[in-house]
């Protein structure tokens, strides 16, 4: 009896094509059409984008991307074909789509196959599929071009056709909105609040305490607060994509006295004036710490005066105002805690942890991220080399950088160790064993005042699951993993 060959599926809903198959049922016939090819595709194998994520741009599909990054991590690819329902479900846009298949077809030896749309091999079959993609492309523009002049021109004749703020209903066909009298109320409290001193946190805190929610269903929060506060809609104008006009829709003379006042007091706030920066990795803890009270994260915030109170990590719930208590910690302390939690698990060798095994499929995707920041490591030292030999950085600059490229690289390569570990039967002895290489691999380098946030914050949280912060008990509870 002949063997299976191994394929894969990708699953993408078009967010603009009635007739469009569910991803369900977009699997059931990719799996009936593989098995009648002699296919089989495993369930690691089978990536499914959320529903509305669109095909324009690659970047912004993750199960697109870890397609790729499965067929590259090892020569030839794990699977051997890859079936589409529709090859408009592979991309959208033809420089993208000729790119990845050339990726997939040249370098990782995998056929493409779209299960509603057969044609033929060789270069009359590929001509055929490139003037489907043009198809596809064109609809898509057009499709967006159509859709964007319509709504233009309906702003353009005072249609009303943006989501009703806090308090209103759309009453159809452009007409203007009208209001909701079961939840006017509470824009008019937000405004009124606001007016009469309170901060947009206290506010939020206060619906979520009387129980209201959102349109959507949501509590309230610090930033769902100043955006109803900032909508000029209130007061008769209406916006849509930079068109504005006196909407004919009926307002509420509690909100329309307030609301200049308001502005004036929000141009003043200096959290909305200065605007914190984001950034990937604020903190090499961010991410890690958890609340007791509700399991969210604690966000770190800076201090504007560290003399009068240093920078702090405070739940995220908390300082949106979804809940009540207080749940912070200093940077400091946090700090000081988790490297000493790290230092008392190598002397005594006493850890409780969990043991996560990984199937196949993103073992093999991790393995590849870790070995391309292995190359891009080596790279690294490489410029590092090149600067010192060419006399722009100083030898004790070089032993510094050479240290610290040296350290990332180590625990790189433990990291890869470890995935070839990670078999289901791996003895408790030895699970213990790689958790302590790796908590002396990750102490060594968030210690090292030289190595950056993330590099700190990634190699952290190779070992430890979360940190729970109890105000309570003032204590910190670390959950490691393997």
């Amino acid at each position: 009896m002949q063997s299976l060959e191994i394929g894969a599926a990708y699953v993408r809903v078009s967010t603009d094509d009635q007739t469009e198959l569910s991803p369900d049922a977009q699997v059931r016939v990719i799996l009936d059409a593989a098995k009648a090819d002699g296919y089989l595709i495993p369930e690691d194998f089978i990536f499914v984008e959320k529903k509305g994520i669109s095909g324009r741009k690659a970047d912004n599909r993750p199960e697109f991307q870890r397609m790729i990054a499965l067929a590259k991590s090892q020569s030839p690819a794990p699977f051997k074909r890859l079936y589409v329902w529709k090859f408009s479900r592979f991309a959208r846009n033809q420089e993208e789509s000729v790119f990845y298949k050339s990726i997939l077809r040249k370098k990782c030896c995998v056929e493409i196959k779209s299960v509603s749309e057969p044609i033929m091999e060789g270069m009359f079959g590929r001509l055929i599929e490139s003037i489907i993609e043009w198809f596809d492309e064109y609809y898509s523009i057009n499709l967006s071009g159509e859709v964007l002049r319509g709504m233009t021109e309906k702003a353009l004749r005072n249609g009303y056709q943006s989501v009703p703020p806090l308090g209103y209903q759309a009453a159809g066909e452009g007409k203007p909105f009208i209001i909701d009298p079961e939840r006017i109320g509470m824009a008019e409290y937000i405004f009124t609040a606001y007016h009469d001193g309170k901060d947009m946190t206290a506010i939020a805190r206060e619906m979520n305490r009387r129980g209201w929610i959102t349109k959507r269903g949501n509590p309230f929060e610090r930033r769902t607060v100043a955006r109803i506060l900032s909508n000029r809609f209130y007061i008769g104008e209406v916006n849509w994509n930079g068109i504005t006009f006196q909407g004919a829709h009926p307002l509420q003379k509690a909100i329309t006295d307030v609301f200049e006042e308001n502005q004036q007091r929000i141009a003043q706030e200096t959290y909305f004036v200065n605007r914190r920066q984001v950034s990937s990795c604020r903190h090499w803890l961010s991410g890690l710490l958890t609340c007791y009270l509700c399991g969210a994260t604690l966000s770190v915030t800076r201090s504007n005066n560290p003399k009068k109170r240093p920078d702090y990590f405070q739940c995220w719930k908390y300082a949106k105002g979804f809940h009540p208590r207080s749940c912070s910690i200093s940077v400091k302390k946090a700090e000081i805690c988790v490297l000493n939690s790290l230092k008392h698990v190598l002397d005594t060798g006493d850890v409780d942890f969990e043991y996560i095994p990984k199937n196949s499929g993103k073992m093999i995707a991790e393995g590849a991220l870790i070995e391309s920041a292995l190359s891009r490591n080596a790279v690294k030292e490489q410029r590092v080399r090149e600067a010192y030999e060419n006399g722009i950085d100083s030898l004790a600059e070089y032993k510094v950088n050479k240290e610290r490229l040296k350290a990332e690289r180590d625990h790189l390569e433990h990291e890869l160790q470890k995935l070839s570990c990670r078999e289901p039967d791996t003895p408790p002895e030895q699970q213990k064993a790689l958790l302590l290489d790796g908590i002396r691999s990750v102490y060594n380098l968030v210690s090292d005042p030289e190595v950056d946030y993330e590099v700190k914050g990634n190699s952290l949280r190779r070992i430890v699951k979360s940190i729970t912060v109890n105000r309570e008990t003032t204590t910190l509870d670390f959950h490691y993993f393997i």
